[in-house]
């Protein structure tokens, strides 16, 4: 799913307005991991979430990582078994490509 039509992705999209983000793409890729013993039955338990975030684009990886774990909250992240965040390059997006990366929920 990209776009982000569902509960969790929905709720994710509110709970990281408030890094105000000029871009932000959240893709559910549950149903790439089906088999998986993490996989929820009614999915949404593997996001990407692909952003660029104006304020923390002096930040490194590890504290852009960690302004987004911290909008979302333990509750949320609790409910989410994998989750990949791509900060996109806005200054050169097309030579640069974003900065991959995943911290797992806990972190």
């Amino acid at each position: 799913m990209t776009g982000g039509k569902s509960p969790v992705a929905d709720e994710i999209r509110a709970r990281l307005a408030a890094l105000e983000p000029s871009h932000l793409e959240i893709i559910d890729e549950s149903a790439r991991h089906a088999g998986h013993s993490a996989v929820a039955v009614a999915g949404e338990s593997h996001f990407r979430l692909r952003l660029w975030v104006p304020s923390l684009a002096q930040a490194s990886r590890l504290a852009r990582h960690r302004a987004v774990h911290a909008a979302l909250g333990p509750g949320l992240l609790a409910r989410v078994h994998a989750l990949a965040i791509e900060f996109e390059d806005q200054t050169s997006s097309s030579s640069a490509g974003p900065s991959r990366g995943a911290l797992p929920s806990g972190a």
